[in-house]
């Protein structure tokens, strides 16, 4: 592959990351700060990274997840287990702003990373742990994954019907956004790091981060932990409810979809209500303010039902907008790609790649208008960029290169 173009674009244009990562923790964080214009080097096993074959596969290609998820990187195929391994990596750090894995605790030092090593090759390098329950404390080397990361953090435990509705295990969520949510900290963290670096009077230091999936999500979940201790209340799931505010919740249509719709400040209830031929509701002794509606929300929710189910999910979905009442038909892939919204936003981008042809991307977040990020290219191939890392941030010669390759250390 040629050396990738345009050049980067975006705050972090400039700033160049090495990613030890593998699955999504530590590849998601990277991808943010990549679609910000920051250069990562991707660190791959020989194989390459396992998010290749993940979900459904074109043959020869791999899995379209990946041509987001390793977007703007470059692939360096680096076999960690080989003695020279090593060293190049010190090499790289040398010229990097910041180091994200996320290994097990202390495996970045069993395999002769000590942060001392880093900081010799590199002062001031930001080095930022992703893990599963953090780099300390009693569950430090317990093996983790996001989704108990959700478990132990309470939203895997919310993410349901209610006790007396179903007695069906607990939903996932339907994405791995323990890993996701742990990633974006990671990201966030590795900015404010660097600016703390960087900044006008600063101190030049390198900090580590230690983020775990488990605090990552415990950390997402509102009122739940202060709640139990002022109260010593249990927050229970609410299935599609938000328990606090009525209405607010998932409504059939004639259709056989879903149609949710927030009413739940008196002036939207007064707009619903008169759009549902039914004024005198807002008057209603049960239904006047919203802690009155939370306290009859059953009878209040069987009547917006029961005029629901009345449209089509598509003609609801445009009468509730002319009344200007918050609500929006349960989006799937389809309705995400033809939204007309998303695409004046570019958050629905066609992207060429060489795997799949043209595959959609989600857009960048942050949405920067003045320095905007921009998608450079795909997810590569496996060491798609290993001879021009080499050659141009090490330095190392067309032999150099091929002797490494031929002793099974890069590929």
């Amino acid at each position: 592959m040629n050396d990738p173009a345009p050049p980067p674009s975006g705050p972090l244009a400039g700033v160049r990351v090495l990613e030890l990562g593998h699955f999504i923790a530590a590849p998601f964080c990277t991808r943010l700060l990549a679609d910000l214009g920051a250069e990562v080097i991707k660190v791959e096993p020989p194989g390459g990274d396992p998010v290749r074959q993940w979900g459904r596969q074109v043959e020869g290609g791999g899995a379209p997840w990946w041509s987001m998820h390793a977007r703007n990187k470059q692939s360096l195929v680096l076999n960690l287990k080989h003695p020279k391994a090593v060293g190049i990596v010190l090499d790289l750090v040398k010229g990097c702003d910041a180091l994200v894995e996320n290994y097990r605790p202390g495996q970045l030092a069993r395999m002769g990373l000590t942060r001392a090593r880093l900081d010799a090759a590199r002062p001031g390098l930001v080095v930022a742990h992703v893990s599963g329950y953090g780099q300390d404390g009693i569950y430090r080397d317990r093996a983790a994954f996001g989704v108990i990361g959700e478990a132990i953090g309470g939203l895997r435990y919310l993410t349901n019907h209610p006790p007396e509705a179903s007695d069906l295990p607990p939903v996932r969520v339907g994405v791995s956004i323990g890993d996701s949510i742990a990633g974006l900290y990671a990201a966030f963290g590795v900015a404010a790091a660097l600016f703390a670096r960087d900044r006008r009077g600063g101190d030049g230091r390198g900090r580590t981060l230690d983020v775990a999936l488990t605090e990552s999500v415990l950390s997402m979940m509102e009122g739940m932990l202060p709640e139990y201790g002022a109260f010593g209340t249990v927050r229970h799931p609410t299935g599609s409810r938000i328990a606090t505010a009525a209405p607010s919740n998932a409504y059939p249509t004639a259709d056989g979809a879903w149609i949710l719709i927030g009413g739940n400040s008196d002036p939207i209830f007064e707009r619903l209500t008169a759009l549902m031929g039914r004024p005198e509701l807002a008057a209603d002794p049960r239904f006047r303010g919203n802690a009155l509606r939370v306290r009859n929300v059953e009878a209040l929710d069987a009547l917006i039902g029961a005029w629901s189910a009345g449209y089509a999910a598509r003609d609801l979905d445009r009468m509730l907008a002319e009344a200007d009442v918050p609500a929006t038909i349960a989006y799937t892939a389809a309705e995400i790609a033809a939204d007309p919204q998303f695409r004046a936003r570019g958050m629905v981008r066609e992207v060429e790649d060489p795997a799949f042809g043209t595959v959609l991307h989600a857009g960048i977040v942050p949405h920067v208008p003045d320095d905007p990020g921009a998608i450079r290219w795909p997810g590569p191939g496996p060491g798609a960029h290993t001879d021009a890392i080499l050659r141009d941030a090490l330095g190392l010669s067309p032999g150099a290169i091929a002797a490494l390759r031929n002793e099974g250390v890069v590929a």
